[in-house]
């Protein structure tokens, strides 16, 4: 058996949890630059705010409604699953987690897993207080499904799906676009064939799958049909490459602020880097002016780097991050947006020293895990280099001040 674990309005939970005053109130969290609406609490969603809403169409009316509206805290949620991820660990044999709220377990050998789950969901909700459903089914598919009943449909948070029946019934509830792993594509696809419910899908032949859908499409059938296609990934594969950019509150032209924000990026890059415990060959280095503005002169700067050797120490990322700068900054334009992204990413153990480096590569690892290590307990940014700036002033907005009460 297989039990999926799945944070409710988790962002909006988060918020909720360092501040109990907000119980039963309605909570929305922004993106990146408080763009748009990506987290709401149950309350926030029976006033009738959608996921991805754009805040400009909706800002009156969360100042009328007194929603709590909170800019994204990635530092403090990452935190609270890092805890909850912990304490699923513990209670189960295996564990693949899906993402920064989601996580598989391994039920198998569970004598009554509905038990297990209710005392699971208890434990996560005193430690961490942040509520989380759990479904209960034979495949990863069908768990997802089983989920999404215990968030909806279930006092106690908790579903089990593995009475055929049941199945049966569920699979005729759910359309197939909301089905784990089918996206608006393949929606199309099934649509345009008359596939429209999960039912539908279960009983559709494998060779037509296989001829449009590949072996994923398969795949997914046979898990609608209770038979273990989607291994449980203990150990998920590293990223090929990684990516930290992000849109300014305002227009920035300054040289030097731009490489501080820079040298953040490739800092955070660094860190997932060294989490992964990989090494990169490569980096690029962008900025961006604001397409959507007519009046000004537009520049996209572009440059990748290869590194002497592989590396995930952030001093000499960051030193190859001020040089790419250099070479694209033209100091005539406004810039909104900036990014650094390092690719080519093999794991650490495969570097291969350069015959002409003079870096001392076994110092240096020593220096960037008490680096990490001080950061990981004190906090983010307790530790940097003096080239990443102490304020931020260039960093996401926070929620305006009208919103909050």
């Amino acid at each position: 058996m297989i039990a999926l674990a799945d944070c409710n309005n988790f962002f909006a939970s988060c918020e909720r949890s360092i501040r109990p005053e907000l119980e039963g109130k309605p909570i929305v969290v922004l993106s990146n630059n408080d763009g748009c609406i990506i987290a709401r609490s149950n309350e926030a969603k029976a006033l009738g705010y959608k996921m991805g809403e754009p805040v400009f169409k909706v800002r009156d009316k969360l100042v009328r409604n007194q929603v709590h509206v909170f800019s994204g805290n990635v530092a403090l949620y990452r935190d609270i699953s890092e805890k909850i991820m912990h304490i699923l660990a513990s209670e189960c044999n295996a564990m693949e987690i899906y993402s920064i709220d989601e996580a598989f377990m391994d039920f198998t050998d569970v004598a009554a897993p509905d038990e297990k789950a209710i005392l699971l969901r208890e434990q996560v909700l005193k430690e961490t207080k942040i509520p989380i459903s759990v479904g209960i089914a034979k495949t990863k598919v069908l768990a997802k499904l089983a989920s999404r009943i215990a968030k909806k449909h279930t006092q106690s948070g908790v579903f089990v799906l593995n009475d055929k029946e049941l199945i049966e019934r569920a699979l005729s509830y759910y359309s197939v676009e909301e089905l784990w792993g089918v996206g608006r594509k393949q929606t199309h696809l099934l649509n345009d064939k008359g596939i429209f419910q999960a039912s539908q899908l279960a009983k559709t032949d494998e060779a037509w799958l296989r001829r449009h859908m590949k072996i994923g499409g398969v795949r997914l059938a046979r898990e609608l049909n209770g038979i273990p296609s989607f291994a449980l990934e203990e150990n998920r594969p590293s990223k090929k490459s990684i990516m930290t950019s992000r849109s300014f509150r305002r227009e920035v032209a300054s040289f030097g602020v731009l490489n501080e924000v820079l040298s953040n990026f490739a800092s955070s890059c660094a860190f997932k880097l060294r989490k992964q415990e990989t090494i990169a060959k490569k980096i690029a280095v962008f900025i961006q002016t604001n397409r959507f503005k007519s009046d000004v002169k537009h520049h996209y700067g572009y440059l990748e780097v290869e590194f002497p050797v592989a590396t995930n120490d952030s001093i000499e990322i960051i030193k190859a991050v001020y040089e790419a700068l250099d070479r694209i900054y033209d100091r005539d334009c406004l810039y909104k947006r900036a990014g650094v992204i390092v690719s080519d990413i093999i794991p650490d153990k495969e570097i291969q020293l350069n015959l002409f480096s003079d870096q001392d590569i076994s110092k240096r690892a020593k220096l960037m895990k008490v680096y990490d290590d001080v950061n990981c307990k004190m906090g983010e940014g307790t530790l940097r280099l003096s080239i990443q700036g102490t304020e931020k002033q260039w960093g996401q907005k926070k929620a305006p001040i009208a919103f909050r009460n």
